[in-house]
C-alpha cells in the first residue's frame, strides 16, 4: 500500500474501534476469532464508515439498530445492541418503546420475542421491571385520540384505500388501523411522534415495503420535522443489517417524495 492508503486504513480502524468502545466498551484485543477478517470488514465498515456518515447521533442509531434487529429477530445482536443503546444513555422506556410498536407491522410473536430479549438485558442491568407505565388512554377514547394521530398525517388516506372491502370490514379494518396502530401505540410516552415515525420508517425499510406504506411514512416523517437528509441518514445506517437491495430500494421511495 501506498503512505496514503496505510494512513486511511489506520484511521478507519482507529475511528472503528473508537466507536465500538462507546458502544460496548474495550474490545478484548487478544480474544481469538474465528473469522477475523469478515470482523475486521464488519468493524471497519459499520462502526467507521456508516457511523461517520450522516447526521445521527449515538442514541439515534442504536435506537434504530434494536428497531431493525427486533424486525429481523436476530435475537443474539439484539441483546448486545440492547446494552450499547443503554451504554450510549438511550433510556430503558425508549428502547421498550421502539419494541412495542413493532407490533401491528411484525405480529405479537416476534414483538414478544424481541421484548423478552431486551428485559433479560434490563435485569442483567439492575432494571427495575416492569417498566414505567407509558399508557395514556382508556377503551372509550382509544379511537379519537389515535385518529387525532393519524389524520394531521395521513388524512382519510387508509379509510378510503380500503372503503371497497366486503362488509364489515370496509369499516372494521380502517377501525382496527387507528385504534390499535395509532391509539394504542402513538399516544403513548417515552417516545415522540416524531421519533416513532422515523423508527417506522426503518421497520419498513427492514421488512421490504418499499411502495404502499414506505412513501406515506415517509412524507409523515418529513410533516413531522425531519429533513430528507436525517431519513436518508436513518436508511444509511439500515443498510449493514437489512443488505443494499432493500437499503436503496427505501432511499429511492424517500428521494422520490
Amino acid at each position: 500500500m501506498t503512505p496514503g492508503q496505510d494512513e486511511t486504513e489506520t484511521t478507519r480502524a482507529d475511528q472503528a474501534e473508537a466507536t465500538y468502545e462507546r458502544l460496548f466498551g474495550p474490545r478484548d484485543l487478544t480474544a481469538a476469532e474465528s473469522d477475523p477478517e469478515l470482523m475486521e470488514i464488519l468493524r471497519r465498515f459499520i462502526f467507521s464508515d456508516v457511523f461517520g456518515t450522516g447526521v445521527l447521533g449515538d442514541q439515534e442509531r442504536e435506537l434504530i439498530t434494536v428497531t431493525v434487529l427486533s424486525c429481523l429477530q436476530c435475537l443474539p445482536q439484539l441483546t448486545a445492541h440492547t446494552a450499547a443503546a443503554l451504554n450510549v444513555g438511550v433510556p430503558p422506556v425508549a428502547i421498550r418503546e421502539a419494541v412495542y410498536q413493532l407490533a401491528p407491522f411484525i405480529g405479537f410473536p416476534r414483538t414478544l420475542n424481541a421484548v423478552a430479549t431486551i428485559n433479560e438485558v434490563f435485569a442483567a442491568r439492575g432494571i427495575d421491571l416492569p417498566l414505567p407505565a407509558q399508557g395514556t388512554v382508556t377503551d372509550d377514547v382509544r379511537y379519537e385520540r389515535g385518529l387525532d394521530q393519524q389524520a394531521p398525517l395521513y388524512g382519510n388516506e387508509i379509510k378510503d384505500n380500503l372503503a371497497d372491502l366486503p362488509e364489515p370490514f370496509n369499516d372494521a379494518l380502517p377501525r382496527f388501523l387507528t385504534e390499535f396502530g395509532f391509539g394504542d401505540f402513538y399516544t403513548r410516552g417515552g417516545l415522540t411522534v416524531a421519533q416513532r415515525e422515523l423508527l417506522v420508517l426503518c421497520a419498513l425499510a427492514t421488512i421490504g415495503d418499499t411502495s404502499a406504506q414506505l412513501g406515506p411514512h415517509g412524507l409523515a416523517c418529513l410533516k413531522l420535522g425531519h429533513s430528507k437528509t436525517e431519513l436518508v441518514a436513518a436508511l444509511v445506517h439500515c443498510f449493514p443489517y437489512i443488505g443494499f437491495p432493500r437499503a436503496v430500494a427505501a432511499i429511492r421511495a424517500v428521494k422520490a417524495l
